[in-house]
């Protein structure tokens, strides 16, 4: 049975949730699958990239209501529903220009819950269920009948102090977290953190997109800004790659392990150090082309590879997502707004130079994501199988549901094996699905780990083994936490 938290009523706990979700069909094979999901269900989450608000864990703040919670900020959610002709205005998604949009929330949720429908069978569908139930003890589903009530149950529950961040946060078990910012962040948020005396792990990552990408919105003004914040000459190439080392020092000091590259394509460069100053010089000017703009950002892929070996850090490259693709939403929304599409990607050419350069450095970790499901068996698990710097990210944004998990393990395990990926980890906003993530990837892996007992392929000995590393230690271990 699902585990009862605080608020569920434990005779009404099969409402929502089927104890054996996601398990094969097969009753030997799923009997086996629910043992090894027993054995990891309730290990320490660690949550080693995602993109919480610091400021929930450093202000402790009540979350102000239930549309607040999993509508508004949630792109998987109301990306569907816009889909579907319902406006980002009528869901509260704030305007850049800071028009008018709906700010009643219990408008905003029986809007959300009208359309539930939508979400059949999609991995949003499931997250929002195992939330309701897990996390607020409801057990009727979500629709327009029951919209008002659920509102009610839910608001009443966030004005307690067992539903504020650092509470749930210790209620979710999680051992650790990491959240996302900008090279030229303060981090105060972070600061404010490790000043209250809390207990909870809650660790940054340096994403530099802002002063690595040309075609950043205001890419100079942000290498501008960063080497005011180092106390270096940030203009020069010299003092660009000091002020790189400066801040990742500072991000360090305050927990972080990693860093992350959101790149439209998963180019790398290693360019000679007078190429390189030219092309960031030009770049300062806003004068590069589309081409060399990539240049730049693939040659800082290979910099920051070397910083990573100095410094300890592990690179993240995230690439492959056409940004923004409605250009009406950019303007009238702003970025991450729900159009944001999975394109082709190469990783065969594009990773051959920042791999001959600090490839086979086995001291160095370098954890690769991609959104173009036809690379695992062709590209990326035969170069992680090989490389000892490389490792594979688990299934990403679109992907990271039963099939996509799915898929991963059995287009990536031929090649690269168990132990050149990097067990799970969440990279979500919406904080209460966290649980709810780690739970479908645990589901999904045992129920692959069993399917390979049943057919010779792994011995059942091993396989309590291998669930545990999926479910904890390989994230742990990779991400240094």
């Amino acid at each position: 049975m699902e585990r009862v938290v605080e608020g569920t009523e434990s005779g009404d706990t099969m409402a929502l949730l089927d104890d054996d979700r996601l398990f094969p069909t097969d009753p030997a094979v799923r009997s086996l699958a629910r043992e090894l999901y027993q054995a990891v269900r309730d290990l320490p989450i660690i949550s080693p990239h995602g993109h919480t608000d610091p400021r929930w864990f450093a202000e402790n703040a009540a979350f102000s209501d239930p549309a607040s919670l999993f509508v508004t900020p949630d792109h998987y959610v109301f990306r569907m529903l816009h889909s579907q002709g319902i406006a980002l205005e009528a869901l509260g998604v704030p305007r850049v220009d800071g028009g008018e949009t709906e700010r009643d929330s219990r408008r905003i949720w029986r809007l959300f819950a009208e359309n539930y429908h939508l979400f059949r069978a999609t991995p949003s569908r499931m997250w929002v269920n195992h939330a309701l139930q897990t996390v607020f003890g409801v057990t009727e589903r979500l629709s327009a009948g029951s919209a008002d009530a659920i509102y009610d149950r839910i608001d009443a529950q966030l004005r307690t102090e067992a539903f504020r961040p650092r509470a749930l946060f210790e209620r979710f078990n999680i051992e650790a977290i990491s959240t996302t910012e900008s090279a030229i962040d303060d981090l105060k948020w972070h600061r404010m953190i490790r000043e209250s005396g809390w207990a909870g792990k809650v660790v940054t990552a340096y994403r530099p997109d802002a002063v690595v990408d040309p075609e950043f919105a205001g890419f100079a003004e942000n290498v501008a800004r960063m080497g005011e914040m180092a106390g270096e000459d940030a203009t020069t190439w010299a003092g660009y790659l000091a002020a790189h080392r400066n801040r990742r020092a500072f991000f360090k000091s305050f927990g972080a392990t990693s860093s992350d590259h959101g790149h439209a394509t998963a180019r790398t460069e290693d360019l000679p150090q007078d190429v390189a100053a030219r092309l960031f010089d030009t770049a300062l000017q806003g004068r590069c082309t589309a081409d060399e703009a990539d240049a730049v950002r693939g040659h800082m892929l290979t910099e920051m590879a070397r910083m990573s070996l100095d410094d300890g850090l592990v690179l993240q490259i995230h690439p492959g997502s056409a940004r923004n693709h409605s250009a009406g939403i950019l303007a009238r929304f702003g970025r991450d707004k729900g159009y944001d599409i999975p394109t082709r990607t190469d990783y065969v050419a594009a990773l051959a130079p920042l791999l001959n350069a600090v490839g086979e450095r086995a001291e160095l970790t370098i954890i690769v994501f991609t959104l173009d499901e036809t690379s695992y068996s062709r590209e990326l698990a035969p170069l992680a199988g090989v490389y000892p710097a490389l490792r594979l990210g688990p299934p990403w944004w679109f992907h990271d549901s039963f099939e996509g998990m799915t898929r991963f393990r059995e287009m990536a395990t031929e090649t690269a094996g168990f132990y050149n990926t990097v067990g799970f980890n969440d990279d979500t906003r919406a904080f209460c699905s966290i649980p709810a993530r780690h739970d479908v990837a645990r589901r999904v892996d045992c129920a692959f780990l069993a399917t390979l007992v049943a057919t010779g392929r792994l011995d059942r000995d091993e396989a309590p083994e291998v669930a545990h590393d999926f479910s904890y230690r390989l994230a742990k271990q990779a991400y240094r936490l």
